[in-house]
């Protein structure tokens, strides 16, 4: 199938059924201009509102509302919820005070990651975990069976939407009140407005300024969603959907592209949120302590890659040749309109991952160079995101 063909297959129309869930925003999305979806967590989530580059630049210029409700939370409460929750990451959450959230791996004994989520403490014993695309409620539930721990597990109510980019504190104010100003980065805070029970943090998968707000009643999600058009839209803010080209520069990883269950946090260069050190005990502890003392194999890399504007994303993990020899892949791709540059993400041998090194990347259209340089691409030190 050549690429045109691919993405013809690709634009055409879904087919819903049942068996997929939509979100309280679906049909909200489709009146302010969704016109494509993928699935995501065996949900629909929108993935097309016109342009992705005039998406883009409301992103990063203004503001956009995403519906993510595709990120389910899975909840654990109880007496041992904290101590359950430990036994699920390598990331020491000792710390973790209730109202603060933390960006966790969740590892499977070989220490393979089985998703990269989002906790949230909003009590004690009470977490939520926002899930990536995985089914970890099943995993969680079935650790917990032999855990010897009091803990319940399940599926809340609760579906996320993301307001992102560099007007959405003022938009928030403006539907919140001025105290939302005061919530810090990776923090939340309990809200409700017109009668509307949610949890807004300062978090989001875009790399920008940005919120999530955690609806907790299904039932009024159209309603959340018009409110905060309406106060938002002469603000600046725009629907929209996550944007490929700004987590790109970003540097975040979208599960089952970057990473999978065989990838390692080593080989992401995640040593931070690992603590083998600690007395807590916590699945692939055994496995990621070998890892580190034997080293890794390969290690991700950003790449740039030579020639005109990519005309999409990468839909395959395309080949990365030296001479004969398969030295990695690319995982994510993507032109940004900003860098004007095809920049990437790649898992290569770790003898090839010297800043510098040159290859060849065998793309959907033909062979091209590429270099190894630094990532993220833009804003390294995430100024912009912590503002």
């Amino acid at each position: 199938m050549t690429q045109t063909q691919l993405t013809n297959a690709m634009t055409g129309s879904v087919g819903f059924g049942t068996q997929i869930r939509r979100s309280p925003y679906f049909d909200a999305t489709i009146r302010w201009g969704a016109t494509g979806f993928s699935v995501y967590n065996h949900m629909y989530i929108p993935r097309d509102f016109g342009d992705p580059v005039q998406n883009f630049w409301n992103l990063v210029n203004e503001a956009i509302l995403c519906d993510v409700a595709v990120e389910r939370q899975a909840e654990i409460t109880g007496p041992d919820a904290a101590r359950f929750v430990q036994l699920l990451t390598p990331r020491d959450l000792s710390k973790c005070a209730v109202g603060q959230c933390k960006y966790i791996l969740i590892t499977n004994a070989s220490g393979g990651i089985i998703n990269d989520p989002v906790l949230l403490r909003l009590a004690e014993n009470h977490f939520w975990i926002s899930l990536a695309d995985s089914d970890v409620l099943l995993w969680a539930q079935g650790v917990a069976v032999n855990s010897g721990m009091n803990v319940s597990i399940c599926e809340p109510d609760v579906s996320p939407l993301q307001l992102q980019g560099p007007k959405s504190r003022d938009i928030m104010k403006a539907v919140f009140g001025d105290d939302i100003t005061d919530l810090k980065y990776f923090w939340l805070k309990e809200y409700e407005i017109e009668g509307i029970p949610m949890v807004v943090s300062r978090t989001g998968w875009s790399s920008e300024l940005g919120y999530e707000i955690y609806l907790r009643d299904g039932s009024k999600g159209e309603h959340l969603w018009e409110h905060l058009m309406s106060i938002g839209k002469p603000l600046g803010l725009h629907p929209g959907h996550t944007s490929s080209i700004r987590r790109i520069e970003g540097g975040m990883l979208s599960y089952h592209a970057d990473m999978d269950i065989n990838t390692n946090p080593f080989e992401l260069g995640l040593e931070r949120l690992i603590n083998l050190d600690m007395d807590a005990d916590f699945i692939g502890k055994a496995a990621l302590s070998d890892i580190r003392n034997k080293g890794v194999a390969r290690k991700q890399v950003g790449i740039i890659i030579e020639g005109e504007p990519l005309e999409s994303p990468n839909t395959t993990h395309w080949p990365i040749m030296i001479g004969s020899t398969q030295v990695g892949h690319v995982t994510s791709a993507i032109y940004s309109p900003r860098l004007k540059k095809n920049i990437a993400l790649a898992m290569m041998k770790v003898e090839n991952t010297e800043l510098g090194t040159k290859a060849q990347l065998m793309t959907s259209s033909g062979e091209r160079l590429m270099e190894v340089v630094p990532r993220p691409f833009f804003d390294p030190a995430k100024r912009i995101t912590s503002a």
